[in-house]
């Protein structure tokens, strides 16, 4: 179309055409599968027509081409003259060869942005440019763009590309306001590029972007006290070794992303004193080299190395060595990723937790610890220890509230978010004899035959911060950072960008100043003092609401600090069981009213880690108002059954209080729960102890619930409730 009766067409009227056209085939714009290709062709008919020289050469050689030469050698000049003009004419009108179709990929959005790339800027780095439609000045940076974004994108740099025309709110945000912008995010903090576009510039603002001393300089004198510190750092130590005394953007880059986990150093194998760390350790001088040390620091655990050590390889090294062989818990953050909940589709795993203390005469039971773990190292266990002075919480729900005398070693499983763990204390407690060591490998020898070796649960409360300190020092770092940002875009003028932290600066002043004004001028009558609540009386066993149970402020539930249970009675069986949805499940208890105080606080403690689950519906149903009905669902089972051509010969119990049924209304089955009574309280001998133990292995079968693995008996109706029995309460 553009070529057509062009011979007597202006400059002007060609380009006007191209521009039509171009518009309604970009491939960005038009979805038609044809949309590339015709745009190709526009483009290089416009190549053609834009230009004397290549028309007058298209005209006697009828060569579109350009890897060809035109004719003669002689034109090879003025087709390079051609493409450098042709160059600006293109980025004029944003068509492209100064924007690849490959270059889709960086392009953000803001959805994107904020769900993902502002995440993933406290991991890595990125450098976003800003571009738009009819930028002539974008079309100058593109070569540079592209070889910077070809050296740094290797190095685990994230790039991104943001259109002005097309991403306004996400702009916006950035506070760009012009194209093109060159813009740094790291840490969720935006920093603009204000230097000429130069790769060595880009490449030295991408640096900046990373906190200082994230990689320690190590020479002969520090390297003791910098390997021996990871008793306090609680952190592996990682060495490098190499020839050039600046550290690579590479390793900073790595450094950066795992920050929390491991301790960085770096050793320039041309420093003179630096000659007693390379004969120990006996460093090949030709090639760099990493170490990563662990609780061993005369020994490194692992090594790398390579002429050309790539991320890729760096980051599988850091990553398979992120913990030390037996880690503090100074966090649940760190008690999370060591000892995760069991997921029902995954393998057990199991948590060796030492509760021990952190005065010298517990040393050598910790270090004791330490080369057990080393040499019992499987998939399954984690071993890990905890100062108790530090984690009371956590030691007295594992030691029954009892004063620690001695190293104790619990061995636990985490069963919900919730906090409940079932867990096992070794007996004999811990001082790192042989004899230890021999118990304690029995027992998990025992464990891993016989998960239900872990006799005893509790819930565990959240474990204190003791990384509180170090992060209020990693807050001021990061305010000194944005103090520093606000003087470069002060020294810049760079006003626009400033509007979203001054605005911040000045809704924050308002605030403070408007609170402090209101409560001048208030009147006095505002500020009368509330009269306290009266003290509640405790409330007695026979006062309890049947259908919500509070918890302590230990446990950590999913939703709720409370587990709803609703009794079944004439008006409730209809909803909660015939009519259930599909998909729903009413997990019942059966009591009695002598039984129903106990029974309901059990009851509600071993479901309370599952009572987050939507498809769960937990209810009671009490036998001395309905004696009939749990005979009547067993019978009905045993009849479908003999029907059927089998028999059970286990006779029916005269007593249901303890049993709980898993109700599916939809598909009429149900999974029966027997009590088992264990024993595992010796101290506990009354009658409210013995029916609170029937619900033991409660907890157990609801992990056997959800993964549906329990037996389903099937009933060819629900029974009705039956009213006439005995209504006393």
């Amino acid at each position: 179309h553009l070529s057509a009766d062009s011979g007597g067409a202006s400059q002007a009227e060609i380009k006007r055409a191209y521009k039509n056209l171009a518009r309604e085939w970009h491939p960005d714009k038009n979805k038609d599968p044809k949309a590339e290709d015709t745009f190709i062709k526009i483009s290089k008919s416009y190549e053609i027509l834009s230009n004397e020289e290549r028309r007058s050469n298209f005209d006697r050689y009828g060569q579109m081409d350009e890897s060809q030469p035109f004719g003669q050698s002689q034109h090879h000049h003025g087709f390079r003259s051609f493409h450098n003009s042709f160059y600006f004419d293109e980025s004029f009108f944003h068509f492209p060869r100064s924007r690849d179709f490959a270059d889709s990929k960086y392009l953000l959005h803001h959805a994107h942005f904020n769900s993902d790339v502002l995440p993933d800027s406290h991991k890595r780095p990125y450098l976003i440019k800003v571009t738009s439609e009819w930028c002539f000045a974008c079309i100058h940076i593109e070569p540079v763009w592209k070889e910077t974004v070809k050296e740094l994108e290797p190095l685990g740099v994230g790039i991104g590309i943001v259109d002005l025309g097309f991403e306004r709110r996400l702009a916006n945000q950035l506070g760009a306001h012009r194209a093109p912008s060159i813009i740094g995010l790291v840490n969720g903090r935006v920093t603009f590029f204000h230097q000429a576009v130069v790769r060595e510039h880009l490449r030295q603002f991408v640096e900046d972007l990373l906190p200082h001393k994230l990689v320690e300089r190590i020479t002969d004198d520090n390297y003791l006290s910098y390997l021996d510190n990871w008793h306090v750092e609680n952190k592996p130590s990682v060495l490098l070794f190499d020839q050039v005394p600046i550290v690579p953007l590479l390793y900073k880059l790595t450094a950066f992303a795992f920050r929390d986990y491991v301790r960085f150093g770096q050793v320039d194998q041309g420093d003179k004193h630096c000659t007693r760390l390379l004969r120990q350790f006996n460093i090949n001088t030709y090639a760099p080299t990493m170490l990563l040390f662990k609780e061993d620091t005369e020994k490194p655990v692992d090594i790398i190395q390579a002429r050309g050590l790539k991320k890729q390889i760096m980051d599988e090294f850091v990553s398979n060595n992120k913990f030390l062989q037996v880690p503090r818990l100074v966090n649940q953050r760190l008690f999370d990723e060591l000892c995760p909940v069991k997921q029902f589709h995954r393998r057990r795993k199991y948590c060796v937790l030492l509760i021990t203390g952190e005065d010298q005469a517990f040393l050598p039971g910790n270090k004791a610890f330490v080369d057990f773990a080393s040499a019992n190292r499987k998939e399954v266990l984690r071993f890990a220890y905890v100062y108790q002075r530090q984690q009371q919480p956590l030691c007295q729900a594992l030691r029954h509230n009892q004063a620690a005398l001695s190293p104790q070693v619990v061995i636990l499983e985490r069963r919900s978010q919730a906090g409940k763990v079932l867990y096992r204390s070794v007996s004999g407690g811990w001082n790192g004899s042989e004899e230890d060591k021999y118990r304690l490998h029995e027992q998990l020898e025992l464990l891993q035959k016989d998960p239900t070796y872990l006799s005893s649960d509790a819930t565990l409360p959240e474990l204190n911060n003791e990384m509180a300190p170090i992060f209020i020092i990693q807050w001021m770092n990061a305010a000194y950072e944005y103090i520093l940002q606000i003087y470069d875009d002060l020294l810049y003028s760079n006003w626009r960008e400033m509007m979203p932290i001054l605005s911040l600066i000045f809704s924050a002043l308002f605030i403070l100043f408007g609170t402090v004004i209101i409560q001048a001028f208030s009147e006095p009558g505002e500020n009368k003092p509330r009269q306290p609540k009266p003290k509640e009386q405790p409330q007695t066993e026979d006062d309890i609401n049947p259908s919500i149970f509070l918890f302590g402020p230990c446990s950590r539930p999913p939703k709720k600090d409370f587990v709803e249970v609703t009794e079944l009675t004439d008006i409730t069986y209809t909803s909660n069981l015939v009519k259930l949805r599909p998909g729903h499940i009413n997990v019942v208890l059966v009591l009695t009213n002598a039984s129903k105080n106990a029974l309901l606080r059990k009851y509600a403690k071993e479901v309370f880690s599952f009572s987050g689950t939507q498809t769960l519906h937990f209810s009671f149903l009490n036998a001395d108002k309905h004696c009939y009905w749990m005979p009547s669902l067993l019978r009905s089972v045993s009849d479908a059954a003999e029907s059927e051509g089998q028999s059970d010969d286990e006779e029916e119990p005269s007593d249901y209080a303890g049993h709980v049924l898993a109700l599916n209304g939809h598909k009429k089955y149900f999974c029966l729960f027997r009590p088992v009574f264990t024993g595992d309280d010796p101290n506990d001998s009354s009658e409210d102890g013995a029916l609170h133990h029937k619900l033991d292995r409660l907890g157990l079968w609801m992990e056997r619930l959800m993964e549906g693995t329990l037996p389903r008996l099937q009933v060819p109706a629900w029974p009705s409730l039956d009213e006439t029995a005995n209504r006393d309460s």
